[in-house]
């Protein structure tokens, strides 16, 4: 019992309240990964997670690499490693990387727990409480959850449908440092970028690496995408033109399964030293096991014709999706990405997307609000929607359902406050679109 005017250890139901670091006050559930339980019911059709179609990966492809692994190296695989990573994997990750122009050193190479895991290791390494991380506006939502931990500011940077704008990003390094801020570093998904669907241009991955090196800016170039390209291969990574100035951040979840949970980092050696030491800190060592059954997969199944299998299945879906879209919400604009897994639509101003989820969850379809992918609030106008997932069938019925929810919205507003209408908003950092030619 505590005594009348004794100070509570807590204000909720946490009696450790009072005790934890400062940081953990900035860990907040996602709005993505909140939406699991819900997307999840079976008869939700959701248009929300970005899961992989790993159906459309055959499982004796999997199952031989697994029982050769075993067979071979059974104890290697179920023993510890090294923090760095097995060095034949290393070696062919090289294999992968080369595919958009790189060219490495297996030494530069750390294999992570996933390439989630990489972004938390250069995260702990480089960001202080009060620093900034400049990234597009929007941005990957679980990104800005660990920039957050760290206690570090997230700037976005405007874009358009060639990704994020050079002159923006002049400006707000410029305003930022007459500020006496302290940038760490910048954030981007240059190809097929999560959420937006658009791709930065080479021009502007050329341009944007001078305006790092002009301002001392590391950059952090997280490619979970980039072979996933439907008609048209993305410009090359920008790590192919700077080795010193990039980390560059990849993984399997995408093009073979997430549930491998390996990814990998490829970093100026310096800087892969300090990730080494914070890798064996943070985790001791990357699964033996997960490295050595996809070290097998790679040498014997043919992974480069998996990966265009995959294609196919992507390309399909957004296909369903933009000709759905089309058909119920022609009103609308939204991106025609060209790889990836990723739609953003443009609603009314006068929708909340965070608002009308809960309402559209009724109509049993799921999506993530714009809200989720900016740090500062804005998003409220715009919805991410996933196509990798469902089948088209499913696609075109949750779209379905989604015009119905935006439309009895639009209805109750015009008839209350008479603000309905179906014009999308724009302001520039929106990608709006005429509706898409698929054929």
């Amino acid at each position: 019992m505590t005594a009348i005017g004794t100070p509570q250890a807590g204000n909720n139901l946490d009696p450790w309240y009072h005790h934890y670091a400062e940081r953990a006050a900035a860990l907040r559930a996602s709005e993505v990964r909140a939406l699991f339980a819900v997307a999840s019911r079976p008869e939700v059709v959701s248009l929300a997670g970005g899961m992989p179609y790993v159906a459309a990966l055959p499982q004796d492809l999997v199952m031989n690499a697994l029982e050769n692994v075993m067979r071979k190296q059974g104890p290697v695989a179920l023993q510890y490693g090294s923090g760095q990573g097995v060095p034949l994997f290393r070696e062919q990750i090289l294999e992968v990387m080369a595919l958009e122009g790189i060219r490495a050193n297996a030494d530069d190479v750390v294999v992570t727990t996933g390439s989630q895991h990489a972004l938390e290791l250069v995260s702990k390494l480089f960001l202080d409480p009060g620093d900034v991380v400049i990234s597009e506006g929007p941005s990957y939502v679980t990104a800005m959850v660990i920039f957050k931990s760290y206690q570090a500011d997230v700037d976005h940077v405007p874009m358009d449908d060639q990704g994020m704008i050079p002159e923006a990003l002049r400006e707000h390094i410029a305003r930022l440092k007459a500020a006496g801020r302290t940038i760490k570093f910048l954030y981007t998904i240059p190809s097929f970028h999560n959420p937006a669907g658009v791709t930065l241009s080479w021009a502007r991955r050329l341009e944007i690496l001078e305006i790092a090196r002009e301002n001392q800016i590391l950059v952090l170039e997280d490619n979970p995408y980039g072979l996933l390209y439907f008609d048209q291969k993305a410009p090359d990574a920008m790590r192919s033109v700077e080795r010193d100035g990039v980390i560059y951040l990849g993984t399997f979840s995408k093009t073979l399964a997430p549930g491998f949970r390996v990814g990998w980092a490829l970093a100026p050696h310096a800087i892969r030293e300090k990730l080494v030491l914070a890798n064996e800190a943070a985790v001791l060592s990357p699964s033996s096991f997960s490295q050595l059954v996809i070290s097998e997969y790679l040498a014997t199944a043919d992974w480069k014709g998996q990966i265009n299998t995959f294609r196919g299945v992507y390309r399909e879906r957004k296909n369903a999706m933009l000709s759905a879209l089309a058909e119920y919400l022609p009103e609308l604009t939204w991106t025609n990405p060209n790889g990836g897994f990723y739609v953003w639509l443009n609603l009314p101003e006068t929708l909340d997307s965070k608002a009308m989820l809960p309402r559209a969850v009724k109509e049993l379809v799921a999506y993530t609000p714009g809200t989720a992918f900016f740090a500062d609030g804005q998003g409220r106008q715009n919805i991410r929607l996933s196509f990798c997932y469902p089948t088209p069938e499913h696609i075109r019925l949750g779209i379905r359902r989604l015009a119905t929810v935006v439309r009895d919205e639009l209805e109750l507003l015009d008839t209350f406050a008479g603000t309905g209408s179906l014009s999308p908003a724009h302001d520039g950092r929106r990608f709006g679109a005429p509706p898409p030619d698929i054929n």
